[in-house]
């Protein structure tokens, strides 16, 4: 069975809704800024009470990442770097010997 459907009614604000104090665009550049909401798992939110506890943790991976990255780079075998072409280079013809 269908639900009837609303009839439109007319265009004008009710009496009750009274925006005259209000300012047009008052949180538009908050708005536009974008949010950083993140929703973590029930225990997860135990073991991070905080945004201050969170946000530490974060660094801390960071960090480690950042360190892991550095000694992936810095192991690696020059000669292994030579061999492989860099984005966008082109390969250099090799002279016969």
């Amino acid at each position: 069975m269908k639900k009837p459907s609303l009839k439109r009614r007319s265009r004008e604000m009710r009496a009750e809704y009274d925006f005259s104090g209000g300012v047009r665009g008052k949180h538009g550049d908050r708005y536009r800024q974008g949010t950083n909401v993140v929703l973590l798992d029930p225990e997860l939110a135990e073991a991070f009470p905080d945004s201050k506890s969170v946000n530490d943790a974060l660094r801390a991976l960071v960090a480690i990442a950042t360190r892991v990255e550095i000694r992936k780079r810095h192991d690696r075998d020059p000669r292994e770097a030579d061999q492989s072409p860099t984005r966008g280079a082109r390969a250099q013809p090799t002279s016969p010997i």
